[in-house]
């Protein structure tokens, strides 16, 4: 197997080393490994491809890292198109959580997330996909 070095905060390393311990797994490289995994493997849900979908995107930080917040800006204007909502909420004293609605296909949302996730400073990210055409039309409820 190849050895990959990665560089992280101290605070995330001690995390998964926790997380290991409490979940029996045998160090760092199984859980990488399996995170990885994950990761890759959200977007190549095959009942997702060729459908309207709706996506939910919310993205934590520190309000003192202003250039998130830019970054924020930028990526809602670049995606216009598929941004059909954005709210920008204070969190605490010293944090912003920025929620993003999206309206596009599968191509576009996992471009946009994948844009998030490369955005340096963040705390968190979590979103979900739905199709939207599962809800139906009104005249499929009467």
């Amino acid at each position: 197997m190849t050895v990959v070095s990665v560089s992280m905060p101290e605070s995330l390393l001690e995390r998964i080393d926790q997380f290991a311990e409490e979940h029996g797994y045998t160090g760092r490289s199984e859980i990488i490994r399996e995170a990885s995994r994950n990761l890759l493997g959200e977007f190549e849900d095959k009942r997702l491809e060729g459908r309207e979908l709706m996506g939910i995107v919310t993205v934590l930080f520190d309000y003192d890292t202003t250039t998130v917040e830019e970054k924020m800006m930028r990526l809602r204007h670049e995606h216009e198109g598929l941004v059909a909502s954005n709210f920008h909420s204070h969190v605490g004293e010293h944090r912003c959580m920025e929620l993003f609605v999206l309206e596009g296909d599968l191509e576009e949302i996992s471009t946009f997330v994948g844009k998030i996730r490369a955005t340096k400073d963040t705390l968190n990210i979590d979103y979900s996909v739905v199709p939207v055409d599962e809800f139906g039309t009104l005249a499929d409820v009467e």
